[in-house]
């Protein structure tokens, strides 16, 4: 199955013919530096120049109106105008200029008022509820004589809930009808239309804002990192400049505090040569946009239609008992692409309505090559308006560890975020119905049946428009498609296709027998008559490829002895996971420890062998990332490279984390003489080591034999799973999850604290025999751990006596010790979202 891209408001898809005209370009004309004055030089200004036209153009206006100053994206252009903005300072006689944005604006729009502060001006927050209530204000107080500055931010449209703000507030607060604040003095406006540019049209010539900061490859897919702040004619003038750089200069003196400026405002602020070859690759994109959909309205109606659609699906759909699948954040009933953009914010609710984690939806989603966004998306305050979150509770969010950008999406049970689909001009009514059929087929929920949607065909066909909406999705699709559903018919068929499948409700726990009072004041799990034992060990030599398994092991200073010592990097340096490769788990490595050597294996190839140290000889020392913490390696030559090249199809290496290097657990140890003291890590993601249990693995095993129609057991025989979980240490537990109320544990002399539990990724779905994906196992664990998807959990050796030899073995005898409180399950955010480790 093909991905389905619905992050289109994050950065929309390069069309291919784009890329094939823009290279052909390259290939047929030489383009030099724009500041030169040779023949080639002169090619490039001229074409520069011909694209400033063209983007005039598609805004419906010409140079004589506005100007076009390239940036490095929209976030460089409204920096700019923060430091350019002809700001009047506060003082004792003047009350100084204000700075005004939206509460809903993005970061980079909030910013801003750092540059204001710093140059003695007051920001003042301005919610959109007021901004609507604003025409009522009595701006009797504003003086046309007063030639005080202000400035007022909005966005065109909302980056977070596709809210379109009425572009009729440029003119309104320019012209002192609606006010921010009632204040004397003259007001410009800013018009934050990145995101809205994307998938509209926009006349400057009825709206004429000052300042508009764009990213071009919200429009056009590519070139990344090239935006452009288009500014009135009759602002320009008024702009400050506080630096020159090259190219900027009419003349100036190196010994003289002398300056003088070129005369238009793009040459006075295009500091050094531009990336001239991205803005020629913009007339490529222009080209194919009008080529492709016949222009920006067009693209308006299809991706609205298509988010008009979703938006209804979603809302119908409910559980057996009633309560709604998803909760959307939206200010519009999506009833017009003037109000509402193809964006749909939401987060999914299991049926009691508490939200399941955005981070779940989105590794979900992955399952089904769904590409979705998730968290605030640059946008705080849009996201407290919408969820509810307080500043109080942001501020005590990142006291406890979250940060914008990271998956702690739960908090105390409430959410920091949610997930976000959006819709571009290459979109589809399938991407529409495949999303919709992942929210249906998905049990993200631990107790209850398939949601389906509650309307009838008629009602469905009412909401939806079925024949006019039908129309405009299809307005830009090419001719050679087939022809799409209708929207009835697809309402029709979700849940019919889908089947209605219930969840199982948890099995029982096994019958216990009661502790005696000994028992539990010596700290025994409860039911613990039978001692607890390895029964498997596996090192795992190379990150993500398959595991040697051992029956006696020693263990090294960062885990056992070679475990993840070595990981497969791509032609960048890049470290390839079985996420992006699954066919490193046929991989398939033995470790010699008396003839120091290791041994590689996969079908059709000759085995190899690797030294397991640096052989002192001409090594190449190389820099690598392993879950951002940056690491020495060393390469082990260009043998192994090309053998791991020709298996896996792609140019690769095979590198080492160098003998001398060092790297720390994030993780400390909290309790006993070595308390706050971290323990030392191979190029393992998380913690020394990962143990399971295998009563764990035989309660998922029944839940997925449970639900499976065929009754097939060996579906997902023991091996499978406990090879699925990567895990170093298995035990045989007397109860399943047990090993997460442990405190550490004892095997013989050697003492491991539980540092908690492993918060599961998908690459748990991949079977480390074939390397194929099943989502499953992933589905099912979401299920029946009420969506936390932990499973097993970490441990860091505690060294007590160093002169005592240290080694694991099967059978050895594995001795918990409880939490103080066993029962409570209350953690950080950052323990809550501990990555596998692969």
């Amino acid at each position: 199955m093909g991905t389905v891209y619905l992050d289109h408001a994050g950065a929309t898809l390069v069309p291919q013919s784009q890329l094939t005209s823009f290279t052909h370009d390259l290939m047929e004309n030489v383009y030099g530096n724009p500041h030169s004055q040779n023949i080639s030089s002169k090619l490039t200004h001229d074409t520069v120049e011909q694209v400033r036209y063209r983007i005039l153009a598609h805004f419906h206006v010409s140079p004589d109106d506005y100007s076009v100053i390239f940036t490095a994206g929209s976030t460089a252009a409204l920096k700019l105008v923060a430091e350019a903005f002809p700001w009047a300072p506060r003082g004792p006689e003047s009350s100084g200029s204000l700075f005004c944005y939206l509460t809903d604006s993005h970061t980079s729009v909030v910013g801003m008022r750092t540059v204001a502060t710093a140059m003695g001006v007051i920001s003042i927050p301005v919610r959109p509820e007021d901004m609507w209530l604003a025409e009522k204000w009595d701006a009797g107080t504003s003086n046309p004589e007063c030639q005080l500055p202000h400035l007022f931010c909005y966005p065109a449209q909302s980056n977070f809930s596709g809210t379109r703000y009425p572009l009729s507030w440029i003119g309104e607060v320019k012209s002192g009808r609606r006010c921010p604040v009632s204040a004397p003095g003259q007001w410009f406006v800013l018009l934050d239309a990145a995101s809205y540019v994307s998938t509209s049209p926009l006349d400057l010539s009825v709206h004429q804002a000052d300042f508009i900061p764009l990213s071009f490859y919200k429009i056009f897919g590519f070139p990344t990192g090239l935006g452009a702040l288009l500014v009135h004619n009759r602002m320009a003038p008024l702009l400050r400049k506080t630096y020159f750089g090259g190219g900027t200069a009419a003349a100036y003196l190196a010994g003289e505090d002398f300056y003088v400026p070129r005369q238009s405002v793009a040459e006075r602020f295009e500091d050094g040569t531009i990336s001239f070859l991205d803005v020629i690759a913009l007339k490529h994109g222009f080209d194919a946009l009008e080529r492709l959909t016949g222009g920006m309205e067009n693209i308006k109606q299809h991706t609205f239609a298509l988010a008009q659609y979703t938006y209804a699906a979603l809302s119908s759909l409910q559980y057996p008992n009633g309560a709604p699948v998803v909760r959307i954040y939206s200010d519009s009933e999506f009833s017009s692409p003037e109000v509402q953009g193809p964006i749909i914010n939401f987060n999914v609710l299991d049926d009691n309505g508490n939200i399941i984690g955005y981070s779940q939806v989105e590794k979900m989603a992955s399952l089904y090559n769904i590409q979705v966004r998730t968290g605030c998306f640059c946008n705080t305050g849009a996201c407290q308006r919408h969820l509810g979150i307080s500043d109080e509770m942001v501020k005590k969010y990142l006291q406890a560890g979250h940060v914008c950008g990271d998956d702690v999406d739960l908090i105390d049970g409430q959410p920091t975020g949610s997930v976000r689909i959006s819709f571009g001009y290459m979109s589809t009514l399938e991407d529409a119905q495949a999303f919709l059929k992942f929210i249906i087929t998905t049990r993200l929920h631990p107790s209850s049946g398939q949601p389906v949607p509650q309307a009838t065909p008629g009602e469905a066909e009412a909401v939806l428009a079925e024949s006019e909406a039908q129309n405009t999705v299809d307005r830009c699709r090419p001719s050679s498609q087939e022809d799409t559903p209708t929207a009835s018919r697809v309402w029709n068929d979700l849940p019919t296709a889908l089947g209605a499948v219930c969840l199982q409700p948890p099995l029982p726990e096994a019958t216990r027998t009661p502790q005696t009072p000994a028992e539990k004041a010596a700290g025994v799990l409860d039911g613990d008559l039978e001692p607890h034992v390895i029964t498997n060990l596996f090192l795992y030599p190379i990150k993500s490829c398959a595991a040697f398994e051992v029956t006696t092991w020693p263990v090294g200073s960062q885990g056992l002895l070679y475990d993840r010592s070595w990981m497969v990097a791509n032609h960048n340096g890049i470290c390839l996971s079985q996420k992006h490769e699954p066919r490193l788990c046929l991989i398939q490595p033995f470790i010699d420890l008396q003839q120091r050597v290791m041994v590689l294996k996969a079908k059709g190839m000759e085995p190899i062998q690797v030294p397991l140290e640096e052989n002192g000889e001409q090594v190449r020392i190389c820099q690598s990332k392993v879950c951002a913490d940056r690491v020495n390696t060393y390469d082990c030559g260009e043998k192994i490279s090309s053998w791991l090249s020709k298996f896996l199809g792609r140019p690769c290496h095979l590198i080492k984390q160098s003998s001398d290097f060092q790297r720390n657990s994030k993780k400390t140890r909290g309790k006993g003489p070595s308390a706050g003291t971290t323990a030392t890590l191979s190029l393992v993601n998380e913690a020394q080591y990962l143990l399971i249990n295998r009563s764990s693995i035989l309660e998922l095993q029944q839940q997925l034999t449970a639900s499976d129609e065929n009754g097939k057991e060996e579906l997902f025989p023991m091996k499978d799973l406990i090879s699925r979980f990567r895990a170093n240490i298995i035990s045989n537990g007397t109860s399943a999850f047990e090993e997460e109320k442990w405190e550490e544990i004892s095997v013989g002399s050697l003492r491991f604290q539980v540092l908690g539990p492993c918060h599961r990724c998908q690459m748990i779905c991949i079977d480390q025999q074939t390397g194929a994906r099943n989502q499953d196992v992933f589905q099912k664990l979401s299920e029946y751990r009420e969506r936390k998807v932990n499973f097993g959990v970490y441990l860091m050796h505690m060294p007590l006596d160093l002169s005592s030899p240290r080694f694991l073995s099967v059978g050895s005898q594995v001795l918990p010790v409880l939490k103080e409180n066993a029962e409570c399950h209350d953690r950080s955010p950052s323990e809550k979202h501990q990555n596998v480790i692969s």
